[in-house]
């Protein structure tokens, strides 16, 4: 019953004020798939990048966010470093994570890129699917540093499932002609600035602001959907030849709410296994760790512990992401643009 009342008042809290909380979802791992975030990062790495990722948010209360997606992307384009992704035979090379490569890396040259993301978000009775085609070109600013510029389009589906609403007041009229199955035109853009030891990128999801559910003319009962900007940025630090240092951050502003950020370290041995943490700012400490099976698969989880006053009522949140390389004719096994 106590779980039941915490969802009760935030579903009347979104419905009946313009009090906005994040409408997309949050990831502890944005920084093993910085392309859910920028549609800039299609067709970063020089082969096709399948990630399947599933995320149990405040486990043990009822309603709790829970989030899958499935998102792919590939370079397109002949002149893409060392030529493109299908070109040229299984070479192996240099390991992606080593010193000797960072001394080496050289700017892509222009090349497009393309992807598609479907990210599905259920939280109590409120469902959303977004569905988007994502394009990018990538070309090198000087020898050693490069920009992408991206684009991602498609639609959100919303629905609201009235059955799993108790209210106090089922003649509430803020309920009244609620529109509870729609489709909405998604828009978003990306820029991605990146060299073999640093990145920086900037991108703004929802741009085309929508009514959702609440068809009043009353603007003090419509329930919107609002712009999501996110910066981030993070570099490379040798701790020896093969053992780096990734510190990262992120930053999401949604207005009217306070500015948030992530700040992450991420460990790497090689090409082959990863460990980390990250803080939320009033929310989250966070554990991660990643291996790289082979240079087909790889695989990452994290376990965020609730920090904000959730943590009375939440087991903490789970987060655990596949990665599929194909047409990796290099065998690398692990991002060498996205380190």
């Amino acid at each position: 019953m106590k779980n039941t009342t915490y969802l009760i008042i935030f579903t009347l809290t979104a419905f009946t004020s313009l009090t906005f909380a994040q409408q997309r979802p949050q990831y502890t791992q944005y920084v093993f798939n910085n392309y859910l975030l920028n549609p800039a990062l299609s067709g970063i790495e020089n082969y096709t990048d399948v990630r399947a990722g599933y995320r149990s948010q405040w486990t043990g209360l009822e309603g709790a966010p829970v989030t899958g997606y499935l998102t792919i992307n590939a370079p397109i384009g002949d002149n893409f470093l060392q030529g493109d992704a299908t070109a040229l035979p299984a070479a192996g090379g240099v390991n992606p994570s080593s010193r000797l490569y960072t001394q080496q890396y050289q700017a892509a040259e222009p090349h497009h890129g393309i992807g598609l993301t479907i990210v599905s978000d259920k939280t109590g009775p409120i469902s959303q699917t977004n569905i988007d085609a994502t394009y990018a070109y990538h070309l090198g600013l000087t020898a050693r540093l490069n920009l992408a510029v991206g684009v991602s389009a498609g639609f959100s589906h919303h629905v609201l499932n009235q059955s799993q609403l108790n209210l106090v007041d089922p003649l509430d009229p803020v309920l009244y002609n609620l529109d509870n199955n729609q489709w909405k035109p998604d828009l978003g853009v990306g820029v991605w600035a990146y060299a073999s030891d640093y990145f920086i990128g900037l991108s703004v999801q929802q741009l085309l602001p929508q009514n959702l559910y609440i068809t009043s003319k009353d603007n003090a009962y419509q329930n919107k959907t609002v712009p999501h900007y996110f910066l981030t940025g993070g570099f490379k630090v040798f701790l020896s030849d093969d053992v780096t240092l990734l510190p990262s951050v992120l930053v999401k502003i949604i207005k009217p709410v306070p500015t948030t950020f992530d700040i992450n370290m991420k460990l790497s041995f090689q090409d082959k296994l990863w460990l980390g943490g990250s803080y939320r700012r009033n929310d989250s400490f966070a554990a991660l760790v990643g291996v790289n099976l082979s240079s087909f698969v790889n695989i990452g989880y994290s376990y965020d512990f609730t920090t904000s006053e959730l943590r009375t009522v939440s087991n903490g949140t789970h987060e655990i992401v596949l990665g599929i390389l194909l047409n990796n004719r290099y065998k690398v096994s692990c991002p060498q643009h996205t380190f």
